[in-house]
Formats: C-alpha cells, structure tokens, sequence
C-alpha cells in the first residue's frame, strides 16, 4: 500500500475508536517506525511502504486505539526541544510543565547552583534546566527504580551526565546536601477524581506518580516539610500544582514559614507553579 493511504487508514481507525488526535497519531507513529520526519511522509506519500513496517504500523495502531498514550508507544515524548525516552514507569511529559522551567532558568542564569528534583520520573525537569544552566549540577530522587534508570539513561543521551545524578529514595527518607532549587512536580491528583481521568492515563500512567491522596496535597506536604531542611539561604522551592489547589497549596507554604515570590498560570488562567522562599530570605 502507498504511503498516503495507510496513514489515511489508520487515521480512520483512530478516528472511528474516537481519538480527536487520530491523524497526527498516525503520522508520528508511522514517521518513528519508518525512521524518518513527518515532512518526509508528506513529501513522499506516494511510495509504498514495506511490508515489515506495515506489520509493525498495524500492531502500534492497535496499541493506540486501546488508549495507550503514543509517547509509550514510540517510547518518546519531546520536551523543551529535546527527545526524553520515557516508558510506562515515568508520567508523559506535559508541555505545562515547561512554564516552571521558562521561569527558574530566569532566576538562576549563568549562576552556580545545586538542585534537588523530587519526583524526577524521566528526569525531564532536571535535565531542562542543566542544558539551559551550564554552571548548574542536581540530584533527581524517585520512588521508583525504573524510573531512575530511566532518567539515568536521559542523562546520558543529553551529555548531562556529569552533572546529574539520579537516586531511588521516598523523599520523606532523603537527607542528602544542601540546594539552591529544589523542584517538584509531585502527584496532585485526588484519590476520587482518578477515575475521571483519561484511559490514557488510568490505564497506561504509573498512577504512584498521579495519586496525591485524599486533597490530593500528601505529596506536595512532604514536598514543603522535607525543603525545609534542604533548602540553602536565599534558595527558591518550585512546585507544580493541580487545578484549583492554589489556596490550599500556598496556605501550607505560608505555615510552613515560605513566602511566595511567583505564580505561573497556564493557558486556562489557572496557577499550576508556585515559587516561594523561606520569610527572611529574600
């Protein structure tokens, strides 16, 4: 078959099983498993395409209409302009996530710093920063050993090694150096409101990494409790949080003896990153 109509039958399939992103899924799939940019299909959607690679086109298509996420399927997800290998131990990469980024790398550039992650999952955080800070080193702790060999590998693939260091800790156990910035994208999800979600993450997203308890703020409370002994003089505590936990979240900072110095909202005009500092820092 030509190139243009197996994309344009697997687009329908993804389309027919309800998948609003079917054509771009199409593509991408297609581009990863041929090797190639979705320009290249676009310019070429005349050739045929192999039959091998028809195989494996058909098998990842049926992966994707049972709502498996398609950065799991090529095991990849693009994110600030590089590509992070992720798998079913590390959450997708959201582009949200890089509003906190935009913002820390404005604070601390050309500076030597040293940064705590907490909940590294693929290690995307870290690793953002210490390509956009070249003076910058970190350490990325997470519950979950394959995450960390995940991130390790990131590191790796980034020439980033050298700088960044990954452990398997529970944060409530860490008690490792001292840190300019300590960031956070921690569960925020509700217990309850986990059924509400997607399949493709109830399904196919390590849910250690969504569950955030009962408010969903457990983890963002360890988070603001264990920075307190982490965090050097005049160092920032960035957090990314769920919609509508602004209140609650800062509440527990204030406690806590922080003080805000930033919020980040996203494109929906809600706060999803907290910047703060302890009172008599800045």
């Amino acid at each position: 078959m030509i190139l243009e109509n197996t994309i344009k039958q697997a687009s329908r399939l993804l389309k027919n099983h309800n998948i609003a992103s079917h054509r771009l899924d199409a593509e991408i799939i297609l581009s990863e498993i041929m090797g190639v940019t979705r320009e290249y299909l676009m310019i070429n959607n005349y050739i045929n395409v192999p039959i091998k690679i028809s195989e494996k086109y058909n098998h990842a298509i049926k992966r994707r209409i049972k709502r498996e996420p398609v950065a799991y399927i090529i095991g990849k997800k693009e994110f600030w302009s590089q590509n992070f290998t992720i798998n079913q131990a590390t959450l997708v990469p959201r582009p949200e996530t890089e509003l906190l980024i935009y913002k820390l790398i404005n604070f601390f550039k050309n500076k030597r710093i040293n940064i705590l992650d907490i909940g590294t999952g693929s290690g995307c955080i870290l690793l953002a920063i210490l390509k956009e800070i070249n003076f910058a080193r970190g350490i990325g702790i997470d519950i979950s050993s394959k995450a960390i060999k995940t991130a390790k590998a990131n590191s790796v693939k980034l020439n980033l090694s050298h700088r960044a260091k990954f452990k398997t800790f529970d944060v409530s156990k860490f008690n490792e150096g001292k840190y300019d910035l300590i960031v956070s994208n921690p569960p925020y999800i509700p217990s309850k409101d986990i059924k509400n979600l997607s399949k493709d993450i109830i399904n196919y997203e390590p849910l250690i990494a969504i569950n955030g308890g009962l408010d969903g703020l457990d983890l963002i409370k360890k988070v603001i409790y264990k920075s307190n002994d982490l965090l050097k003089r005049n160092g920032l505590l960035a957090i990314e949080i769920g919609c509508n936990q602004y209140r609650k979240a800062l509440s527990i900072l204030i406690q806590h003896g922080y003080r805000e110095i930033h919020k980040e909202y996203d494109n929906c005009r809600n706060v999803r990153c907290i910047i703060s500092t302890k009172v008599g820092f800045l």
